[in-house]
Protein backbone atom coordinates (compact mmCIF):
# COMPACT_ATOMS: atom_id res chain seq x y z
CA UNK A 1 0.00 0.00 0.00
CA UNK A 2 1.38 3.61 -0.71
CA UNK A 3 1.30 6.17 2.07
CA UNK A 4 -2.17 7.65 1.03
CA UNK A 5 -3.28 4.34 1.46
CA UNK A 6 -1.66 3.93 4.70
CA UNK A 7 -3.08 7.21 6.31
CA UNK A 8 -6.56 6.70 5.52
CA UNK A 9 -6.78 3.35 6.78
CA UNK A 10 -5.01 4.96 9.90
CA UNK A 11 -7.22 7.97 10.29
CA UNK A 12 -10.19 5.47 9.64
CA UNK A 13 -9.04 3.65 13.23
CA UNK A 14 -9.21 6.99 14.52
CA UNK A 15 -12.77 7.95 13.25
CA UNK A 16 -14.01 4.77 14.42
CA UNK A 17 -12.74 5.46 18.32
CA UNK A 18 -14.33 8.86 18.34
CA UNK A 19 -17.89 7.27 16.85
CA UNK A 20 -17.87 4.81 19.64
CA UNK A 21 -16.91 7.17 22.65
CA UNK A 22 -18.51 10.84 21.53
CA UNK A 23 -20.10 11.09 18.12
CA UNK A 24 -21.96 8.27 17.09
CA UNK A 25 -22.67 9.11 13.56
CA UNK A 26 -18.67 9.64 12.46
CA UNK A 27 -18.51 5.97 12.25
CA UNK A 28 -20.13 6.91 8.48
CA UNK A 29 -17.39 9.13 7.64
CA UNK A 30 -15.31 5.73 8.03
CA UNK A 31 -17.09 4.06 5.62
CA UNK A 32 -16.77 6.73 2.85
CA UNK A 33 -13.19 6.69 4.17
CA UNK A 34 -12.28 3.06 3.55
CA UNK A 35 -14.90 2.68 0.56
CA UNK A 36 -12.06 5.54 -1.28
CA UNK A 37 -9.30 2.93 -1.22
CA UNK A 38 -11.32 -0.19 -1.08
CA UNK A 39 -14.05 -1.99 -2.88
CA UNK A 40 -17.55 -1.50 -0.55
CA UNK A 41 -17.76 -5.21 1.01
CA UNK A 42 -14.01 -5.67 1.64
CA UNK A 43 -14.20 -1.85 3.83
CA UNK A 44 -17.11 -3.42 5.57
CA UNK A 45 -15.02 -6.33 6.72
CA UNK A 46 -11.96 -4.36 7.51
CA UNK A 47 -13.83 -2.19 9.78
CA UNK A 48 -15.43 -5.01 12.06
CA UNK A 49 -13.16 -6.02 14.26
CA UNK A 50 -11.81 -2.41 14.89
CA UNK A 51 -15.25 -1.68 15.28
CA UNK A 52 -16.06 -4.65 18.35
CA UNK A 53 -12.37 -3.02 19.95
CA UNK A 54 -13.75 -0.11 20.27
CA UNK A 55 -17.33 -0.55 21.33
CA UNK A 56 -15.68 -2.97 24.58
CA UNK A 57 -14.10 0.55 25.39
CA UNK A 58 -17.02 2.45 24.99
CA UNK A 59 -18.88 -0.37 27.51
CA UNK A 60 -16.33 -0.17 29.77
CA UNK A 61 -16.44 3.64 29.85
CA UNK A 62 -20.00 4.53 29.79
CA UNK A 63 -20.80 0.92 31.54
CA UNK A 64 -23.35 2.59 34.00
CA UNK A 65 -25.08 4.88 32.04
CA UNK A 66 -27.26 2.44 29.67
CA UNK A 67 -31.06 2.19 29.45
CA UNK A 68 -32.18 -1.58 28.68
CA UNK A 69 -35.56 -0.91 28.60
CA UNK A 70 -34.94 1.00 25.41
CA UNK A 71 -32.63 -1.75 23.94
CA UNK A 72 -34.25 -4.92 25.08
CA UNK A 73 -38.06 -4.12 22.93
CA UNK A 74 -35.33 -3.34 19.72
CA UNK A 75 -33.62 -6.58 19.49
CA UNK A 76 -36.14 -8.84 18.04
CA UNK A 77 -36.35 -6.55 15.35
CA UNK A 78 -32.92 -6.16 14.77
CA UNK A 79 -32.33 -9.79 14.49
CA UNK A 80 -34.67 -9.71 11.39
CA UNK A 81 -32.74 -6.50 9.86
CA UNK A 82 -29.48 -8.63 10.11
CA UNK A 83 -30.94 -11.63 8.60
CA UNK A 84 -32.30 -9.58 5.50
CA UNK A 85 -28.62 -7.90 5.46
CA UNK A 86 -27.01 -11.70 5.25
CA UNK A 87 -29.50 -12.36 2.59
CA UNK A 88 -28.11 -9.17 0.19
CA UNK A 89 -24.56 -9.78 0.70
CA UNK A 90 -24.58 -13.31 -0.12
CA UNK A 91 -26.65 -12.90 -3.44
CA UNK A 92 -25.27 -9.64 -3.99
CA UNK A 93 -23.69 -6.62 -3.79
CA UNK A 94 -23.83 -3.73 -0.60
CA UNK A 95 -23.75 -1.36 -3.20
CA UNK A 96 -26.66 -2.26 -4.87
CA UNK A 97 -28.90 -1.19 -1.79
CA UNK A 98 -27.08 1.68 -0.72
CA UNK A 99 -29.08 4.36 -2.53
CA UNK A 100 -31.99 2.88 -0.83
CA UNK A 101 -30.44 3.01 2.54
CA UNK A 102 -29.12 6.18 1.88
CA UNK A 103 -32.86 7.84 1.06
CA UNK A 104 -33.84 5.97 4.04
CA UNK A 105 -31.39 7.52 6.41
CA UNK A 106 -31.77 10.89 4.76
CA UNK A 107 -35.61 10.86 5.34
CA UNK A 108 -34.99 9.76 9.21
CA UNK A 109 -33.11 12.82 9.29
CA UNK A 110 -35.34 15.13 7.62
CA UNK A 111 -38.00 13.85 10.22
CA UNK A 112 -35.93 14.51 13.03
CA UNK A 113 -34.91 17.93 12.18
CA UNK A 114 -38.91 19.27 11.34
CA UNK A 115 -39.41 17.02 14.77
CA UNK A 116 -36.65 19.14 16.87
CA UNK A 117 -37.65 22.30 15.10
CA UNK A 118 -41.30 21.81 16.28
CA UNK A 119 -40.23 21.35 20.12
CA UNK A 120 -38.34 24.26 19.69
CA UNK A 121 -38.82 26.73 23.25
CA UNK A 122 -40.78 23.83 24.40
CA UNK A 123 -39.89 22.37 28.32
CA UNK A 124 -40.76 18.65 27.63
CA UNK A 125 -39.79 16.53 30.21
CA UNK A 126 -40.74 13.03 28.54
CA UNK A 127 -40.17 11.35 25.47
CA UNK A 128 -42.97 11.93 22.67
CA UNK A 129 -46.01 9.23 21.67
CA UNK A 130 -44.51 7.55 18.73
CA UNK A 131 -46.63 4.95 16.32
CA UNK A 132 -46.53 1.34 17.45
CA UNK A 133 -44.43 0.55 14.39
CA UNK A 134 -41.62 3.14 15.34
CA UNK A 135 -39.69 0.86 17.18
CA UNK A 136 -40.01 -2.44 15.03
CA UNK A 137 -39.14 0.02 11.69
CA UNK A 138 -35.94 1.24 13.52
CA UNK A 139 -34.95 -2.25 15.01
CA UNK A 140 -35.48 -3.64 11.35
CA UNK A 141 -33.32 -0.74 9.74
CA UNK A 142 -30.60 -0.72 12.19
CA UNK A 143 -30.28 -4.69 11.51
CA UNK A 144 -30.19 -4.04 7.88
CA UNK A 145 -28.19 -1.45 7.98
CA UNK A 146 -25.51 -2.15 10.36
CA UNK A 147 -25.67 -5.77 8.32
CA UNK A 148 -24.75 -4.24 4.77
CA UNK A 149 -22.39 -1.72 5.61
CA UNK A 150 -22.20 -0.65 9.05
CA UNK A 151 -23.80 2.43 8.77
CA UNK A 152 -26.56 1.99 11.57
CA UNK A 153 -25.17 4.84 13.50
CA UNK A 154 -27.35 7.38 12.26
CA UNK A 155 -30.49 5.16 12.92
CA UNK A 156 -29.43 4.31 15.92
CA UNK A 157 -29.22 8.35 16.38
CA UNK A 158 -32.81 9.03 15.51
CA UNK A 159 -34.32 6.61 17.82
CA UNK A 160 -32.38 7.27 20.82
CA UNK A 161 -32.80 10.91 20.23
CA UNK A 162 -36.61 9.91 19.80
CA UNK A 163 -35.99 8.47 23.63
CA UNK A 164 -34.66 12.55 24.81
CA UNK A 165 -31.59 10.73 26.67
CA UNK A 166 -28.98 12.97 27.68
CA UNK A 167 -25.79 12.51 26.20
CA UNK A 168 -23.88 9.82 28.34
CA UNK A 169 -26.94 7.94 28.39
CA UNK A 170 -27.29 7.76 25.06
CA UNK A 171 -23.47 6.93 23.90
CA UNK A 172 -23.64 3.98 26.56
CA UNK A 173 -27.36 2.75 25.51
CA UNK A 174 -25.87 2.88 22.17
CA UNK A 175 -22.29 1.43 23.09
CA UNK A 176 -23.60 -1.96 24.67
CA UNK A 177 -26.39 -2.55 21.39
CA UNK A 178 -23.30 -1.86 18.80
CA UNK A 179 -21.25 -4.71 20.57
CA UNK A 180 -24.34 -7.02 20.61
CA UNK A 181 -24.93 -6.46 16.93
CA UNK A 182 -21.33 -6.83 16.07
CA UNK A 183 -20.60 -9.64 17.92
CA UNK A 184 -23.31 -11.29 15.76
CA UNK A 185 -22.32 -10.22 12.84
CA UNK A 186 -18.42 -11.57 13.30
CA UNK A 187 -18.97 -14.97 12.01
CA UNK A 188 -21.41 -14.13 9.18
CA UNK A 189 -18.80 -11.82 7.87
CA UNK A 190 -16.16 -14.44 8.13
CA UNK A 191 -18.64 -17.12 6.77
CA UNK A 192 -18.86 -14.54 4.15
CA UNK A 193 -15.26 -13.97 3.86
CA UNK A 194 -15.31 -10.39 4.33
CA UNK A 195 -12.95 -11.15 7.30
CA UNK A 196 -9.75 -13.22 6.71
CA UNK A 197 -5.41 -12.62 7.66
CA UNK A 198 -5.05 -9.62 5.52
CA UNK A 199 -7.75 -8.06 6.83
CA UNK A 200 -6.41 -8.80 9.79
CA UNK A 201 -3.75 -7.89 9.40
CA UNK A 202 -4.55 -4.03 8.70
CA UNK A 203 -7.21 -4.28 11.89
CA UNK A 204 -3.61 -4.47 14.21
CA UNK A 205 -2.62 -1.27 12.71
CA UNK A 206 -6.14 0.34 12.94
CA UNK A 207 -6.61 -0.43 16.50
CA UNK A 208 -3.63 1.82 17.86
CA UNK A 209 -5.42 4.35 16.48
CA UNK A 210 -9.22 3.85 17.47
CA UNK A 211 -7.53 3.87 21.27
CA UNK A 212 -6.58 7.22 20.52
CA UNK A 213 -10.12 8.05 18.91
CA UNK A 214 -11.65 6.88 21.51
CA UNK A 215 -9.92 9.10 24.15
CA UNK A 216 -10.94 12.21 21.92
CA UNK A 217 -14.67 11.24 21.83
CA UNK A 218 -14.47 11.12 25.54
CA UNK A 219 -13.35 14.47 25.65
CA UNK A 220 -15.66 15.80 22.93
CA UNK A 221 -18.56 14.59 24.59
CA UNK A 222 -17.93 16.42 27.43
CA UNK A 223 -17.29 19.46 25.56
CA UNK A 224 -20.01 19.13 23.96
CA UNK A 225 -23.29 20.93 24.81
CA UNK A 226 -26.30 18.73 24.58
CA UNK A 227 -28.05 21.01 22.19
CA UNK A 228 -25.11 21.24 20.05
CA UNK A 229 -24.34 17.17 20.69
CA UNK A 230 -27.64 16.54 18.74
CA UNK A 231 -26.77 18.91 15.77
CA UNK A 232 -23.13 17.61 15.05
CA UNK A 233 -24.69 14.02 15.27
CA UNK A 234 -27.66 14.73 12.33
CA UNK A 235 -24.97 16.52 10.41
CA UNK A 236 -22.83 13.37 10.24
CA UNK A 237 -25.67 11.12 9.48
CA UNK A 238 -26.87 13.79 6.81
CA UNK A 239 -23.39 13.66 5.32
CA UNK A 240 -23.48 10.16 5.13
CA UNK A 241 -26.62 9.74 3.69
CA UNK A 242 -25.96 11.60 1.05
CA UNK A 243 -22.36 9.46 0.38
CA UNK A 244 -24.36 6.14 0.15
CA UNK A 245 -26.70 7.94 -2.40
CA UNK A 246 -24.01 8.96 -4.87
CA UNK A 247 -22.20 5.57 -4.52
CA UNK A 248 -25.62 3.80 -5.44
CA UNK A 249 -26.06 6.02 -8.06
Amino acid sequence: MDIAVWVIVLLSGICIGISKTGISTLGMVTVVLLTLVYPAKEAIGIMLPVLIVSDVIAVVYYRRTVVWRHLLSLIPWVLVGLVMGYAVLELGSSEQVSFLVGILILLLVLLQLRKLRGQAGAAEKEPSAHPFWFGPIMGVLAGFATMIGNVSGIIMTIYLLSKKLPKNEFVGTGAWFFLAVNVIKLPLYVHLGLIHGGSIILNLWMVPMAFAGAAIGIKLLSALPQRHFQAVLLLFGGAGAIRLIVMGL
